[in-house]
């Protein structure tokens, strides 16, 4: 039989129809509301090749030198070819049909999913990677079918299964073909807390079709249940839906449509649709016997299930542990926790002598230390830059790389938006100017001109001037290291740099090189895309643009090391530049379009930041090192390896290497030494928010975020010790490296540099020095 019907299909199944086929009929069998449909089983797609005796060739065109990009790509192309070229044969194409016609009202439009199984690469490996289409007829079904068959051939998934070893002989792929739902609203629900198992149901709801909240394109609203006490309110958050996807009655095909303006800001579910879906949550978590999650979609009023899967974010040991572990050691464990109106709590700490006398007017998160008093300059728009005078307290809904000239002028800042890493936080930490984030009334609540004084500490904004200038020291003298002037130690202490025009600061404080320059500071300070600016100015100019900036630091450091970057700026940033329209609508783009995923997805683009480094070296810029971000396995490091090679930068002859930020590379550190790095640097910030599903940028859980959490310490450990037997150095850059725990903590794992930011270099230089002599003392003792 080429085809099974789902509600023939169990768990049983996996090795005929793959995961998704397998969970699709355990849940028809279950008696849930699940859309009609068959599968393609794997072994008509392996019948198919062999029976056409394309399966030698296509096998052979694979086993190519996946380090060459270009018969990779050949590779890709001529296997793909083969298979979505081959005619399918009389008697499989009439069983298909015979089953297309049986579905619905035997006209009806399908979605043909690919369903990857068991003998399948590792679960995470093909993620993803596989073909979907939706609203397919039966005139265009088989070349979706054989499509997702092609899929098992894409150049990343060739590459990734040779370098792991695995034959692509032994690989099999199934197709579900299902009834589409025309949604009037669907989305996803967690039946139990996704990051703590807690019984509390997360809904999450759109106009039309799931996928746009699937893909993030558009922000949906949001209902958390609680599941043991029915008396409890459901806690409603409702999202302007700007866009939607539906299918388009003339075509036939999904498109993207804006959401009529009268439903943009409407709550998508009622009380008894939530009903509903909590029901069948509760039914799907009971036959599974764990936390799932849902893709659902209501059409007429019938609620229908799309897919089911494990929640695998949530961590039992640690859950019951996980308020203790996060808030243990804060200073100010209320900041963050709001009073029920939706305005975050006043938290202050130490004496009531300390505190200064006037009114808190203001607060949010104190990002950068240090109190100043000023003049608040209300700046919406860029043209209000010019009124920011020395001294006075810019106050901006968030800041952007263009302001940078205004923050230096500027004693303070204080935003609307953002968390501890916003550009505005991150910023004025390294020029040195106090700062508050995520006030989110600043801008209605403070007058254009109102005198106000600024704890960036504590996160509290007063009215009035309350405290006279101390002294003025010069920024550059606040950070010279003083007598003696660098403490000697054997893990070396560098220096985090965002911006060109912080290079002296960073420079004078004895650092032992760069450990984090940031290129996407630059790029966005350029108040265009690249693409737009490079259509404008031409690639030249770009390309410039980037060596200036990398050579003002480099300079400063010369003949220490300087360890730059590669692009990694999320899209909701580029959004704001001039040809921003072009980029995605994310629905978080913390998780989404940006690092090394963009810049692979971007050849031509990233072929320019990579020509920059190469004529860096033509200059003598022989301390300039290359590091990718987000890189999630050693498939990543390979293909940035190759354009390296394509650019003319020879990967054995320059320093390069990866940062660590997600579990997944954590996990992968060993296969990515093998491919070559040279070192492995931590971003904590990114690594923390992921392990812990804490949004670091987001205010109402920022007390919860905490890089000495014993998941991500035990992250850190395993690479360092896995890069340790690689000869691979390891470095951390992120913020939580300026912390006396976590330089302890790395110190004794034998970490090879910890990069600060430019205000505590000199307090971590002397901590690294007293955690070595400690080391040495109890060796000898």
């Amino acid at each position: 039989m080429a085809v099974l019907w789902l509600d023939e299909i169990s768990a049983d199944d996996l090795e005929q129809v793959g995961g998704k086929g397998a969970s699709l009929g355990e849940l028809t069998g279950a008696g849930l509301p699940v859309p009609s449909g068959f599968v393609v089983t794997a072994g008509t797609y392996r019948s198919f090749i062999e029976e056409a005796e394309i399966d030698e060739e296509l096998f052979e065109a694979v086993d190519v030198d996946v380090e060459d990009s270009s018969a990779l790509a050949e590779a890709a192309d001529r296997a793909q070819e083969l298979i979505t070229e081959t005619p399918f044969p009389d008697d499989l194409r009439e069983e298909v049909l015979e089953a297309y016609h049986e579905v619905g009202d035997g006209e009806a439009f399908v979605a043909v999913r690919s369903s990857a199984t068991a003998e399948d690469l590792p679960d995470a490996s093909f993620a993803g990677q596989q073909e979907t289409f939706l609203n397919v007829t039966e005139e265009r079904l088989l070349e979706r079918v054989r499509e997702c068959w092609a899929s098992l051939f894409t150049q990343r998934a060739i590459y990734y299964r040779q370098e792991q070893g695995f034959d692509h002989s032994s690989v099999n792929i199934a197709v579900v073909v299902q009834q589409m739902v025309d949604a009037d609203k669907s989305g996803v629900m967690f039946t139990s807390h996704p990051s703590t198992g807690d019984p509390t149901m997360i809904v999450e709801a759109a106009w039309g079709l799931g996928e746009a909240v699937v893909s993030g394109a558009v922000s949906p609203d949001n209902y958390v249940v609680p599941r043991e006490d029915d008396d409890d309110e459901v806690d409603v958050t409702v999202a302007e839906k700007k866009v939607m996807h539906v299918k388009d009655e003339e075509t036939g095909e999904t498109v993207e449509r804006e959401v009529p303006e009268e439903k943009r800001n409407q709550r998508v579910l009622d009380g008894d649709e939530i009903d509903a879906l909590v029901e069948l949550g509760e039914r799907v978590e009971d036959h599974y016997d764990q936390p799932q999650d849902v893709e659902w979609a209501i059409v007429d009023g019938e609620v229908y299930m799309l897919q089911s899967r494990p929640i695998t974010t949530i961590d039992e040991d640690d859950s019951a542990s996980a308020e203790t572990d996060l808030t243990e050691g804060m200073a100010d464990p209320t900041k963050g926790v709001t009073d029920g109106s939706g305005a975050t709590a006043a938290a202050g700490s130490g004496s009531a002598d300390s505190q200064p006398s006037g009114d808190v007017i203001v607060d949010g998160l104190g990002s950068s230390p240090g109190t100043v008093s000023g003049a608040a300059k209300i700046v919406t728009k860029l043209d209000d830059l010019a009124k920011v005078g020395e001294g006075d307290i810019i106050v901006t809904e968030m800041t952007m790389p263009d302001m940078v000239p205004a923050m230096k002028r500027a004693s303070g800042i204080i935003t609307d938006e953002g968390g501890m890493t916003s550009h505005a936080a991150i910023v004025s930490r390294e020029l040195g100017v106090p700062a508050i984030v995520g006030t989110t009334n600043a801008t209605t609540v403070l007058e254009d001109g109102q005198v106000v004084t600024l704890d960036g500490e504590k996160g509290n904004v007063l009215e009035g001037k309350e405290i006279e200038p101390d002294e003025e020291t010069e920024p550059v003298e606040e950070v010279r290291p003083q007598s003696p002037v660098k403490p000697m130690t054997a893990t070396e202490v560098k220096v985090n740099v965002s911006i060109p025009e912080a290079a002296e600061r960073a420079a004078a404080t004895g650092a032992d090189g760069v450990g984090l320059l940031r290129t996407e500071h630059m790029i966005l300070s350029l108040n265009q895309t690249p693409e737009k600016f490079i259509e404008e100015n031409g690639k030249d100019e770009y390309i410039n643009q980037l060596i200036d900036g990398i050579r003002g630091v480099a300079d400063e450091f010369y003949p220490r090391p300087v360890r730059v970057r590669t692009l990694d700026a999320p899209t909701d940033e580029f959004r704001q530049l001039e040809g921003g329209s072009d980029e995605p609508d994310e629905h978080n783009p913390m998780l989404g379009y940006r690092g090394i995923r963009r810049s692979l997805d971007r050849p031509e683009v990233f072929g320019h930041e990579l020509e920059a480094f190469r004529r860096l070296y033509e200059m003598g810029y022989d301390n300039v090192e290359i590091m990718f971000p987000l890189v999630n396995d050693a498939e990543d490091v390979y293909a940035a390896k190759g354009l390296m090679r394509e650019a003319g930068i020879d990967p054995d002859k320059r320093k390069w290497g990866v940062m660590i930020e997600t579990p997944a590379s954590a996990l992968a550190v060993e296969k990515m030494a093998e491919a070559g790095i040279d070192f492995a640097s931590f971003g904590t910030n990114d690594l923390t928010q992921y392990t812990l599903a804490v949004d670091r940028n987001n205010e109402h859980v920022a007390d919860r975020f905490d890089e000495l959490h014993p998941s991500v310490l035990r992250l850190i450990g395993d690479v360092i010790e896995t890069c340790r037997e690689h000869d691979v150095d390891t470095s951390i850059c992120g913020q939580a490296g300026s912390k006396p725990d976590m330089v302890n903590f790395l110190v004794n794992e034998g970490i090879s540099s910890i990069s600060a930011n430019i205000d505590a270099v000199r307090d971590v230089q002397h901590e690294v020095k007293r955690v070595e002599q400690k080391l040495l003392l109890d060796s000898v003792r």
